[in-house]
């Protein structure tokens, strides 16, 4: 992949091109044997990289990424990484800084066939000692990038280069193994594709390859570094670093066979789910699934360290909605110390705090859907916690979504987004408008007399369809000593 063929691709995006490095140990010499580095800054999916060398393959896309290009040295893929800080743009008008690779957080995707000779130059642009952990892949054990334990870590200004054979297709992760909590917490981590270099028993040709990485942060409202120390309590759930709505669409051709791979490395599992089809999980971190290991699934979990991939065929046209089903997962900016309002009466309060704080909006006393129609005042350089406006109103959502876009007349090789899906007539939920029935309800009686023995009472006899005992009972505790108190 030279770089003429690269600027042609990426140079209407946003894309940029860094030439050779002044690290301080690679000599001027060295350098003229190292890749040049490619950087992309813009956080739109870039399509599909073809291969021009090597090996031929069915390339992915990388949603709200893309695949770093490479060389062909004497029979070898040369790629070339770069540990940098970098600014990620995590939805329009929020930017975080990160640390990441060539430019971005997570970094770009690295491609290759099985059996390539893989050669990987990692740069060192950080202010402290990293290294590459190549998860999932097999490889001498001094490619392994475990810091201190299987090579000396990368110092800040150092270049060290990782060669091994790409041995087994499959889906796999690269990430620090050095300062693990901090570098991670700071967003560096990328994705990996082995392509099968054959026909293989349990790898299927796809018409759509899609990946991206579960990762989470801890960004307080107004500020752009994430909190490094945080476990669990995160506030913001990313696709390659990227909320609703600044997540991409899958667009898809209706009856194409769609392949997702979809890779954790975030703090805690996430049960992926799809609407309107149903998928297999044909391929894990450790490999391929056999088709008679394979079942019909709409939700798969997928844990930390952990790699899932998933394929269906893509038969059923509109905006079907893709997302995380943890319902916290799928909001922006979440504060989780805000007390529950609902039902509380703020009538007469909202008035007297506003002659104090002229901003103060009272808010979820009938829930927080309110919040994504309001249009609130937020700090500057922070995402809403609900946002994005579909065809009908808002979407009361964030986070971890997305919207898988199937349409007849997609082109191949077009992830244009096609707009919002035109429901044929009469097929879209409304608004009934006819009076309703009375509901028949049976056993009203035999439920009264039930319910009046209970407390001792004794039941109309003529009890009308709603009619109920005059003390309802809601709760009944017995305390140790037998005694019942209502």
């Amino acid at each position: 992949m030279n770089r003429r063929h690269f600027l042609n691709r990426l140079g209407r995006t946003g894309a940029t091109i860094a030439g050779a490095i002044s690290a301080a140990s690679v000599s001027k010499v060295a350098l003229s044997s190292v890749p040049e580095i490619v950087s992309q800054e813009s956080p739109d999916s870039m399509p599909p990289l073809q291969p021009n060398t090597g090996r031929p393959y069915n390339p992915v896309v990388t949603l709200n990424g893309w695949s770093l290009p490479w060389r062909m040295n004497q029979g070898v893929k040369e790629f070339h990484l770069v540990a940098e800080p970098v600014v990620r743009e995590m939805t329009p008008g929020f930017k975080a800084h990160l640390w990441g690779y060539n430019g971005q957080s997570p970094g770009p995707t690295i491609e290759v066939v099985e059996g390539d000779r893989v050669r990987i130059f990692v740069t060192n642009k950080l202010p402290e000692h990293t290294s590459v952990h190549w998860h999932g892949q097999r490889l001498p054990n001094g490619m392994d990038g475990v810091s201190g334990l299987t090579q000396a870590a990368i110092e800040p200004g150092k270049t060290f280069v990782y060669e091994f054979i790409a041995r087994r297709p499959g889906t796999f992760m690269y990430h620090p193994h050095a300062d693990e909590m901090v570098q991670m917490a700071m967003g560096m981590m990328g994705f990996w594709v082995t392509h099968p270099k054959g026909k293989h028993p349990h790898i299927q040709e796809v018409d759509r390859d899609f990946v991206f990485l579960l990762n989470s942060y801890d960004i307080d409202p107004g500020a752009y570094t994430p909190k490094v120390m945080t476990m669990v309590d995160f506030n913001l759930w990313t696709w390659n670093s990227r909320i609703f709505p600044g997540i991409d669409p899958l667009v898809v051709k209706k009856n194409d066979r769609v392949r997702i791979r979809v890779g954790n490395l975030s703090m805690t599992n996430h049960p992926i789910h799809i609407h309107g089809h149903e998928f297999e999980v044909t391929g894990t971190d450790g490999g391929a699934v056999p088709s008679s290991a394979r079942w019909p699934e709409v939700t798969t979990d997928v844990a930390v360290g952990q790699m899932r991939q998933i394929e269906f065929v893509a038969n059923e046209e509109g905006d079907w909605a893709f997302h995380c089903h943890k319902s916290h997962h799928t909001m922006n900016a979440m504060g989780h110390t805000l007390p529950t309002h609902i039902g509380v009466d703020h009538s007469g309060v909202t008035e007297k705090i506003q002659a104090l704080l002229p901003r103060y909006m009272s808010m979820g006393e009938s829930g927080m859907a309110e919040m994504s129609e309001m249009g609130m005042a937020i700090p500057h350089n922070t995402a809403p916690m609900m946002a994005g406006t579909g065809p009908f109103g808002a979407i009361d959502m964030g986070g971890m979504f997305s919207v898988l876009k199937v349409r007849k007349d997609v082109r191949k090789n077009d992830y244009q987004d096609p707009g919002w899906y035109q429901h044929p007539k009469g097929s879209v939920a409304r608004e009934w408008t006819s009076a309703l029935a009375e509901p028949q309800r049976k056993g009203a009686q035999q439920i009264a007399q039930k319910r009046a023995q209970t407390v001792g009472q004794t039941p109309e006899k003529n009890p009308t369809s709603n009619s109920v005992p005059t003390n309802e009972i809601e709760v009944q505790v017995r305390k140790p000593a037998g005694k019942m108190e209502h």
